[in-house]
């Protein structure tokens, strides 16, 4: 396996830029329409249907990022990632114009087409230009993107929806997707494009858009839109199961299948994939469900809900820099993220534990340490799977982390949603003010959610001692 060249770090700091905006584009759109739908409701009508909203552009994004990476591979990570915001900016001005909720929800389908490889790909272009041992530290730029898109999405949706116009958070694209456009093919022309001879398995690819399609429809609707036990919701889930068994038999005999098995048959990268499904899905979860426990059982506003938020949030991020860095200078890299995993493991069973007695600011700070813990786990997951690979594979590799990692967010989502809000209590949100037993009995089921989040830290600490400690290529430098 080839090592990879050295670029001027004035070069990848450019370049890191316009992969930046680029990310921050999939990243953002997730987060900055939430706060915005109840406005888009009231303007479009059909409020019953806000829900595809958000599920029409999980869908579409989490199906094709597995595709982005094999054509990277084939065609080039420059031209594909291109081919990606152009897709996105074109959907982000069907979904500013759109007349109807109908309509908005197939213009988000055709945003989620073009920013479900954004993510992979930039991450593909970073370990193309720097050695394993050095693109750690590249990583906490990434984080740093997410962390951006979590508190300022939410804040700037509500702003723009309440003062302005909602059609502005998907306007704001154009110039954010246009200038990702000119510095990444600016930059990227003037470094080796690197490409490898593969045949797409479009076949594989289908049965696997539509395993993973049906799945999470299925964890989306799943106790919202339809009871659990509903037929449509165990109908969705055969459905998976049946593709997914399909897909299976397809990557055995197909002569190149779509993820192929010399990347699933390596133990290092089923280890990666499923200790950062378990760390970054429990991260989700959590950034999901506690404005819950923080505006209805703690009482906060909505803006102080969003205040409280920004310590789990920065507690990602310092964990990715920290984990980061080091992984240049320190050889037993994984002693990092079992520290980090470890310590969120317990702190997410004290918090189970005194979850009716901790003091505000103890919960808060327990929490934050489950998400320092996941952020020390991310970069040395990712760049492991990429010291791992050929660098033929390096692009569907790093895709087919990113796909799972995904589908394990929406299955930890759905669980903790289920958790905290089953048994009717998803109505106590609506209402205006609720009895003493009826907060006991919201602050009573965050006690599972803690629990279920010890478990899943768990398993992410597990995997990831389990995972192989292999030699990063190429040689510390300044």
């Amino acid at each position: 396996m080839k090592d990879d060249v050295l670029h001027p770090p004035a070069d990848i700091r450019q370049v890191m830029i316009g992969l930046g905006l680029a990310m921050l584009l999939s990243a953002l759109d997730q987060t900055i329409v939430v706060t915005a739908m109840p406005t888009i409701g009231a303007d479009l009508g059909e409020p019953q249907n806000l829900p595809w909203i958000v599920t029409a552009y999980l869908v579409a994004a989490t199906v094709v990022t597995p595709l982005y990476g094999k054509f990277a591979d084939v065609y080039g990570r420059r031209i594909m990632i291109l081919v990606g915001v152009a897709i996105f900016i074109l959907g982000s001005v069907a979904c500013a114009l759109a007349p109807s909720i109908t309509a908005l929800a197939v213009a988000r389908l055709a945003q989620g087409l073009g920013g479900g490889g954004l993510i992979s790909l930039a991450q593909t272009i970073v370990a193309d230009l720097v050695s394993p041992r050095e693109r750690g530290r590249y990583q906490t730029y990434f984080a740093a993107v997410f962390i951006t898109s979590s508190i300022a999405g939410p804040a700037l949706g509500g702003f723009f929806a309440q003062y302005l116009h909602w059609s502005l958070i998907f306007w704001i694209n154009l110039p954010l997707g246009l200038a990702a456009l000119f510095m990444t093919n600016s930059r990227l022309k003037r470094l080796p494009e690197r490409r490898h001879p593969h045949s797409v398995d479009y076949l594989g690819a289908a049965i696997l858009v539509t395993a993973s399609g049906a799945m999470v429809l299925a964890l989306g609707w799943g106790g919202s839109r339809y009871p659990w036990a509903s037929a449509p919701i165990m109908g969705l889930f055969a459905l998976s199961a049946l593709f997914w068994a399909v897909f299976a038999w397809r990557t055995r005999v197909a002569e190149e299948p779509l993820i192929p098995t010399r990347i699933l048959n390596l133990s290092i990268v089923r280890d990666a994939i499923a200790s950062s499904s378990f760390g970054l899905g429990s991260f989700v979860a959590l950034s999901v469900v506690m404005p819950i426990y923080f505006e209805v059982v703690a009482g906060l506003s909505a803006h102080n809900s969003g205040l409280a938020l920004i310590p789990l949030m920065a507690g990602t991020v310092v964990g990715a820099t920290i984990s980061g860095r080091l992984m240049a200078v320190v050889r037993r890299y994984k002693a990092i993220p079992l520290l980090g995993l470890g310590a969120g493991a317990a702190a997410a069973g004290v918090a189970a534990w005194k979850a009716d007695t901790a003091s505000f600011l103890m919960l808060n700070t327990l929490l934050t340490v489950v998400t320092f813990g996941v952020g020390t786990m991310l970069p040395v997951a990712t760049v492991s799977v990429q010291n791992a690979v050929d660098s033929r594979d390096l692009g569907t590799a790093t895709a087919t982390t990113q796909f799972f990692r995904q589908l394990g967010a929406a299955v930890i989502v759905a669980l903790f949603g289920a958790l905290a809000l089953g048994g009717g209590r998803a109505e106590y949100i609506a209402a205006t003010k609720l009895s003493a037993e009826e907060l006991a009995r919201l602050a009573a089921s965050f006690k599972l959610v803690f629990a279920a989040l010890a478990v899943c830290m768990g398993f992410s600490f597990a995997f990831m001692a389990r995972m192989e400690e292999r030699p990063l290529r190429g040689e510390r430098r300044h």
